[in-house]
């Protein structure tokens, strides 16, 4: 994974070093502004093309998921909703796939601590070098309906949904997908968009 220069963290360590989840949800959709225009501060000192995620994005992500304020909460729903909203902004990628297993991860570490489910620290839930089966649920029973109803609704009418999103989702759902389908009817469809 790439990381932002060490010269650019420490000058953005007061903006995107969060003390909370609330200052983490803030600091990704400074991401999310850079990912859309290409400017900001999570682009010094690089060319970074508008509508674009690059590895320096996807690591801006984790960075700040990760941080050590927020490494023992469960990852929050304005968290997810930013990792969506940079997501849908990214025309184009370069990341090797880095962003979408991260927004994979920190659904599932979402879903599963709203559900009541013990969940692990989130640099071993996000890191790259965990597989996502290792830690989150694999019986949709397990997560609360109204949690799959908010992810499904996040997803429903997205232009993008990477592969890893999409299997974990198929995962989450699995079992509890018989009573959801008359509710959901598009949960079906995320993955083939």
């Amino acid at each position: 994974m790439s990381t932002p220069s060490t010269k650019t963290a420490e000058a953005l360590s007061g903006v995107l070093s969060p003390s909370c989840r609330k200052t983490a949800a803030h600091a990704l959709t400074i991401v999310r502004d850079g990912v859309i225009t290409g400017e900001g501060p999570t682009t010094k000192g690089r060319i970074h093309f508008s509508r674009s995620l690059d590895a320096d994005d996807a690591a801006w992500c984790a960075r700040i998921l990760t941080a050590a304020a927020v490494e023992h909460q469960p990852v929050s729903r304005a968290e997810i909703e930013a990792l969506f909203a940079i997501n849908e902004a990214a025309a184009e990628r370069s990341d090797d796939g880095r962003f979408d297993d991260l927004l994979a991860k920190a659904i599932a570490h979402h879903a599963a601590s709203e559900s009541g489910l013990p969940v692990p620290p989130r640099t071993v839930a996000l890191s790259p070098d965990t597989e996502i089966d290792r830690w989150a649920p694999t019986q949709g029973t397990k997560i609360d309906t109204k949690v799959l109803e908010w992810i499904a609704g996040q997803m429903r009418g997205k232009r993008r949904s990477g592969r890893a999103l999409a299997a974990m989702v198929a995962t989450l759902v699995g079992a509890a997908a018989l009573p959801l389908a008359t509710q959901l009817p598009n949960v079906f469809d995320i993955g083939m968009r």
